[in-house]
């Protein structure tokens, strides 16, 4: 089964918490602390395996949690870091951020790896608190909190020319006369429901990657068939061979199926409809009067489009000129990586812990809340009823900026300042 779409959740590992703990030996009494510091947590990290072609792992397994660091222990001994957990993803995935669909990496070459998120940090023991006034702390940090998301997994697949055209038009056909690919061919619209890939290593000309895209009609762009589906997969191409049924005996008019084909691709996406693009006018051994050929490439050309070939998959009649051409402008055309604009670009969030404060007025005293992320770090670190670890608490305050801040929004003596579940009146 072909899956080019995955929707998972990640989660780095957290960090390990700082030990507290003091040196107690026998003849050593007053040995002072020695609480190790605790291992960063493990990183999610993407990588390319080209052994992978599609996404069916992410079909059974949609969460993926990094190990976290193991606590730090007595004696300065550290905590162990969490293993890193790498997942592989095929050549050509685009990572995507799941609520504003921004991208966040392309993954598109053999040896692509990318760090999508850091684990936390291990927390401090108490043993880095120790100073000369504050010999015996007894507190120590907690680790940080890893980071999590949900992201999209996108595969656009990579190939150096893709076959456009209505169904039925040999597509198929053609790929498995001039690659080893075996895609399923049968006179029936839609046959090929996942694209194909194939090989073309013709003598004479240097090898190139085929791709046939399925399901591109008219409406594709809105959804309509299966063109939304894969008309992704021609993104990457750098040469388009739009293949027209010319003999009409499914009462198709070809200069009308052409025209309707590149308005979904410039309806899709500009840049994709401005692609080099060769024409070929397929089925040509059923034609009964060669000046419909002749009549069909002079209104392409009329259209912008000097390419045009007509060519029997079924016989292989043209097969060799339309493939040697393909070689010759793939030459020319160079190869560039996925344009991501700024606007499609994902830009994490600053991970800084943050507050924020309000006021609450009453008749006796104001109540100021200080909420947020960098409360919960703060009151995990320290034991409120130590003295050295309410000192700690006061300085990191003062040293955050709190305390100036409440001064200017006129915190008056007397005040409370409520974090979380802990309070205390405000003395000038």
């Amino acid at each position: 089964m072909f899956i080019d779409k995955a929707k998972v959740f990640i989660r780095s590992g957290r960090g390990g918490d700082g030990a507290v703990s003091f040196r107690r030996e026998k003849y050593v009494p007053l040995g002072g602390p020695d609480g190790g510091d605790g291992g960063k947590g493990g990183s999610i990290i993407f990588t390319v395996d080209t052994g992978i072609t599609t996404l069916m792992d992410f079909k059974y397994k949609r969460k993926f949690v990094a190990a976290p660091g193991e606590n730090g222990g007595t004696s300065k001994c550290y905590g162990r870091d969490g293993e890193d957990l790498y997942i592989k993803v095929p050549m050509g995935t685009i990572i995507r951020e799941a609520e504003s669909n921004k991208i966040i990496c392309d993954l598109s070459e053999k040896d692509d790896e990318y760090v999508l998120l850091r684990g936390g940090k291990g927390g401090k023991g108490n043993c880095k608190f120790c100073t000369p006034t504050r010999q015996a702390p007894n507190f120590a940090e907690p680790g940080m909190p890893g980071e999590e998301m949900d992201i999209v997994l996108e595969l656009k697949l990579l190939a150096d020319v893709g076959l456009l055209g209505f169904p039925n038009v040999g597509k198929s056909t053609f790929l498995s006369m001039t690659t080893k690919a075996k895609p399923k061919i049968a006179n029936y619209h839609f046959t090929t429901l996942k694209p194909n890939l194939g090989v073309v290593a013709a003598d004479g000309v240097e090898a190139f990657v085929m791709a046939d895209i399925p399901g591109i009609i008219e409406g594709a762009s809105e959804g309509i068939g299966l063109g939304l589906e894969f008309l992704r997969h021609i993104e990457r191409t750098r040469l388009l061979v739009h293949v027209v049924d010319i003999s009409g005996l499914e009462g198709r008019d070809p200069i009308e199926d052409f025209i309707k084909i590149n308005e979904e691709l410039k309806k899709y996406s500009v840049k994709l409809w401005d692609r080099p693009q060769i024409v070929v006018a397929n089925k040509t051994d059923l034609l009964f009067d060669e000046e419909i050929f002749e009549n069909f490439k002079k209104k392409v050309n009329e259209l912008g489009f000097d390419k045009v070939y007509k060519m029997s998959a079924a016989t292989r009649d043209g097969v060799d000129e339309v493939i040697k051409e393909c070689a010759r402008m793939l030459k020319e055309i160079p190869i560039t990586g996925l344009e991501i604009s700024d606007e499609e670009r994902y830009i994490p969030e600053d991970k800084k812990f943050t507050y924020e404060i309000r006021v609450e007025k009453g008749e006796e005293y104001d109540t100021y809340f200080v909420e947020g992320s960098f409360v919960d770090r703060l009151l995990s670190a320290v034991n409120v009823n130590d003295a050295d670890s309410l000192r700690y608490f006061h300085k990191v305050l003062n040293n955050k900026g709190v305390l100036s801040e409440l001064r200017e929004m006129g915190i008056q003596d007397g005040d409370m300042v409520s974090l979380n579940d802990f309070e205390f009146e405000y003395l000038l």
